[in-house]
């Protein structure tokens, strides 16, 4: 009997491993449509908080129509406040989606060049670093910004589009770096297999 239960057992974990293989022989590509032009980017599996949170308010339409609010050249490009799809700019950056993420900051995700990383509070208010439930960032400096790594959690990375991200900074720009004209965005993912990702735009999946 209790073999026969230990085969089952293993027979369904086997079961269950052999369709999360299936599975990730697709990816989400996400598609960030700006007027400045296309970015697109894929999410890390290993960060499945924020993959989740993510794909849950693209689905949602929850990004379609906020801006990038705030713009530094040589250093990143931020967005998705809700607050920014109102007629007062002066609240720009202090919305969210009414909750937060816990960090899933991770060594070997760096700050290069176009990662997607999560915006947070700072650590005086936020001593265990969780993240925007909305808010986000593109690293904009072709040299990265290492001094953000393990800081901040980063679970994306552009696989193209990254000459949008830097159209997106060279934006004129009030004194708050916030840009003088909107820089909408529309938000869509589409599932697409992972070789097919590969083949387009040279992303490689470890």
């Amino acid at each position: 009997m209790k073999r026969s239960l230990f085969l089952l057992t293993m027979l369904l974990l086997l079961s269950v491993a052999g369709m999360a293989q299936k599975k990730s022989k697709k990816d989400y590509l996400v598609t960030i449509s700006t007027p400045q032009g296309i970015i697109r980017l894929v999410l890390f599996e290993d960060t499945p908080k924020h993959r989740e949170n993510f794909l849950k308010l693209v689905k949602q339409k929850f990004y379609d129509g906020t801006t990038f609010h705030r713009v530094i050249k040589d250093f990143m490009i931020q967005g998705g406040d809700p607050n920014t799809k109102d007629s007062d700019p002066d609240n720009d950056g202090a919305g969210n989606p009414g909750y937060t993420l816990p960090a899933e900051i991770l060594p070997h995700h760096k700050h290069v060049y176009g990662a997607l990383a999560a915006a947070r509070m700072g650590d005086e208010m936020n001593p265990n670093r969780e993240s925007s439930g909305s808010q986000f960032y593109l690293v904009e400096n072709h040299e990265g910004v290492p001094f953000l790594d393990k800081q901040y959690t980063v679970y994306g990375q552009v696989i193209d589009g990254l000459s949008v991200i830097d159209k997106i900074a060279d934006a004129p720009k009030d004194y708050r770096d916030r840009p003088t004209q909107d820089i909408k965005m529309t938000v869509t993912a589409n599932k697409m297999k992972k070789k097919k990702i590969t083949k387009l735009y040279g992303y490689r999946y470890e």
